[in-house]
């Protein structure tokens, strides 16, 4: 009971003076629905990128670029496709961000892939969206490859021959060389997939990034009472030592739950996250509000003064929030970092709601849920050889 009162006392505080709605709810929300707004729809395949299209040409594969390249792109609702009168005015869309970029169809096209001669589909993007360009090269370019292959191939058979073509010879020869398959490609396959949208993707990992700064408002407490001078009222009191430090813990538990279910169902119903299995879920947040705690005893055991751990706690947050992939995907990099990231709770949460994204039930987070608590656990326990130091006057 004087462990539950100590912690009701706390939380009262922390409600009162505002702390933990802003570190708590409105920092991770924000954060995540500014990302979500950014990049949700370029990391859920829908319509991100705009373009414009001016067929100078006119000619047979001008316009089997525009018809069969790009407009079955846009049918796929890949990206946005207008089609202009000029190449000036495809131009000025994309100087004036009307469009993110512009491809330019130059006369003579046709007749320059027809006859080995030289050209070029010309690509203008917008200063502001560099991504949009790069896109909108590499459509280009592959189709340009697909020409210069087919010429190359028709150059080498003649160069064999060692004759010139006959009248509508290179013409037939085109059309069977279109019509070879790929000995390569691409194609999609039905599979559970572990990869979080990134409507879900970044409220989880603000969740999991500002719970280890969340739950520093219990454990700190123990700073704050000797700082106080209200350490020693608590020690003379016919109360545990063990009592002190369990409702200081109690407080962190409490307040990181709270926070990490706000988030839960807040981005669930504001921004559309998909979180998947409820009790899966609940596994993981209760693993993670452990994890955050062990990590803030082991401050509270070596830092002297409530400002001294705040600051070490936010940069050790922010450092395994950088590892375990809460702002970019690090073990993407490979090697080194991508082992050092499986090292942090973070990247582990995170592979735990891909699992629950494939389909999975409560039982499939159980490996990562499970190093998440031990991780907790292992630095909570490393801390109490030092925690006992701040129970002093």
């Amino acid at each position: 009971m004087s462990a539950i009162r100590i912690a009701l006392k706390d939380i009262r505080q922390r409600l009162r003076d505002r702390s933990f709605y802003l570190w708590g709810i409105a920092a991770p929300f924000g954060l995540a629905a500014i990302f979500t707004l950014l990049l949700g729809d370029l990391g859920s395949g829908g319509t991100s990128f705009t373009y414009a299209v001016a067929d100078e040409d006119r000619g047979a594969t001008a316009r089997l670029f525009v018809e069969e390249v790009l407009q079955p792109l846009e049918d796929d609702g890949v990206f946005s496709v207008e089609e202009v009168a000029s190449a000036a005015e495809a131009r000025s869309l994309a100087e004036k961000a009307r469009v993110n970029a512009a491809f330019i169809i130059p006369a003579g096209f046709s007749a320059a892939a027809a006859e080995d001669g030289t050209t070029a589909i010309e690509v203008v993007a917008n200063v502001d969206s560099p991504i949009a360009g790069q896109v909108a090269r590499s459509v280009a370019g592959h189709f340009v490859g697909e020409i210069n292959a087919v010429r190359t191939s028709l150059g080498t058979y003649f160069l064999l021959l060692a004759r010139a073509p006959e009248p509508g010879e290179a013409e037939r020869l085109v059309d069977a060389a279109m019509a070879v398959p790929n000995p390569l490609s691409l194609v999609e396959l039905e599979a559970a997939s572990k990869e979080l949208p990134m409507r879900t993707y970044y409220p989880a990992a603000m969740a999991i990034l500002f719970i280890f700064l969340t739950v520093q408002f219990g454990v700190l407490g123990l700073l704050e009472e000797r700082q106080n001078g209200t350490m020693g009222r608590l020690l003379a009191a016919p109360i545990s030592r063990l009592s002190i430090v369990t409702g200081k813990a109690l407080t962190s538990f409490v307040l990181g739950l709270v926070s990490m279910t706000v988030l839960v169902a807040g981005s669930t119903l504001l921004l559309g996250a998909e979180w998947g299995n409820s009790w899966g879920v609940a596994i993981l947040v209760l693993a993670a509000v452990i994890a955050a705690m062990g990590v803030m005893f082991v401050v509270a055991g070596l830092a002297t003064s409530a400002e001294q751990a705040g600051n070490l706690q936010a940069i050790i947050g922010f450092v395994l929030a950088m590892l375990g992939g809460c702002f970019f995907p690090v073990a993407q990099v490979g090697g080194f970092m991508e082992k050092l990231s499986l090292a942090t709770p973070h990247a582990w949460f995170l592979r735990g709601l891909g699992d629950l994204a494939a389909g999975g039930g409560a039982a499939s987070v159980f490996p990562a849920a499970l190093y998440v608590a031990l991780f907790g656990v292992v630095t909570g326990g490393l801390a109490q050889f030092r925690i006992r130091r701040t129970l002093v006057p």
